[in-house]
């Protein structure tokens, strides 16, 4: 672990490969798990003002988890997530023709239907931050499912924080992803 400004950074964003292979997990991260996407306390209200914009991209099960549940929730420890269909796939999950699970909030992005990406915890994936009183802590979230993308990772030889260097960026800004460049550079 080492300090950047008010964070604190595990190694392995610089030491780990990733890339993602959609290809090969068909977006498993989107539709395996117990939770929804993790979210920062401004997307709640995000997520409100560009639904009816990226409604017209999602499906009917997340239409409707999204009329039952909100545009978020709130768990038992007061976290805000993305709701979910049934327990299971987020409910902001399409799917391409090939099966894929994609974001309906990027697809609205990407068809210049709104202006924002989609949740930083969804950009930043692998990299998940818990936010603590005097810093946040900024880590890798192996999880097995991810394997072909670590695979992938290491044959093109692109450490995570490359990968996630935009949603890094987002999160923290360039001054700090500048700095995390020089860490790395000195760790190599």
């Amino acid at each position: 672990m080492f300090q950047l400004g008010k964070t604190i950074v595990s190694e392995e964003i610089i030491e780990k490969d990733f890339v993602c292979n959609l290809s090969a997990c068909k977006g498993a991260c989107c539709i395996d798990g117990d939770a929804g996407a993790p979210l920062d306390e401004n997307e709640v209200q995000i997520l409100k003002d560009i639904y009816p914009k990226v409604k017209p991209f999602l499906r009917e099960e997340g239409i409707a988890a999204i009329a039952g549940q909100g545009t978020s929730i709130v768990t038992e420890d007061g976290e805000f997530e993305t709701p979910l269909i049934d327990g299971a796939d987020c409910a902001y999950v399409i799917f391409d023709k090939k099966g894929t699970a994609l974001c309906a909030i990027e697809e609205a992005y990407n068809k210049g239907e709104i202006d924002w990406k989609k949740p930083v915890s969804c950009h930043l994936y692998p990299v998940r931050v818990k936010d603590f009183t005097e810093f946040s802590a900024v880590n890798y979230d192996r999880w097995h499912i991810c394997d072909d993308a670590c695979t992938l990772g290491a044959e093109l030889q692109v450490p995570i924080y490359k990968f996630v260097k935009e949603a890094l960026i987002r999160k923290f800004g360039e001054d700090w992803y500048t700095e995390l460049e020089k860490v790395a550079e000195t760790y190599k």
